[in-house]
């Protein structure tokens, strides 16, 4: 059982790049600078663990790599 490992890794950054770093004066504003922030993660920030490739990035050869190892 993994626990909450997975959610502490995902949320860890979140919390100290972007929801502690200021009040939020509605949950509006949190939310749109969340959603900001998860598009940004996931499409720009490069992450070591993963060869440093966006996330995107790395799924995208991951589903070429499943694909061509099928074909093979």
């Amino acid at each position: 059982m993994l626990g909450q490992r997975p959610l502490r890794v995902v949320f860890a950054p979140l919390k100290g790049e972007l929801i502690d770093l200021q009040a939020w004066p509605t949950r509006a504003m949190a939310r749109r600078a969340i959603v900001e922030y998860i598009a940004w993660y996931n499409g720009t920030r490069l992450h070591s663990t993963l060869g440093y490739k966006t996330p995107a990035e790395f799924e995208e050869q991951d589903k070429i790599r499943k694909v061509v190892s099928k074909e093979a």
